[in-house]
């Protein structure tokens, strides 16, 4: 089975981001923390959860590592926005994000 999770490093850069940046995103295990974010999403079932709810329960990772999983996960079709918006701790408005069925479609 191929592994659904994980991003290329050279997608986490541009062409002109300093070598420093190059090396830091070729470190980032993008496999590991896809994986987490997705399934703590999933923690929170059909209602689905806002970025903050993710942040709080991964509050042991840098705050980087788990937002910049979002979007990669969206892409692939594993996470959905459900229209909902609810307000976040700094007061704008979040989606709310939910685990689709496509995992499983993939296995």
């Amino acid at each position: 089975m191929t592994n659904i999770f994980g991003t290329a490093w050279h997608k986490l850069v541009r062409r002109d981001d300093p070598d420093t940046s190059k090396a830091a995103a070729q470190a980032v295990d993008t496999t590991r923390l896809e994986q987490l974010v997705y399934e703590t999403i999933g923690k929170f079932g059909y209602t689905g959860c806002t970025q903050d709810a993710v942040l709080d329960e991964l509050s042991h990772l840098p705050y980087s590592s788990v937002t910049g999983r979002f979007s990669a996960l969206i892409r692939k079709g594993l996470v959905e926005d459900t229209g909902q918006r609810l307000p976040g701790r700094s007061g704008r408005s979040q989606r709310v994000l939910r685990v689709t069925t496509k995992e499983t479609d993939n296995a």
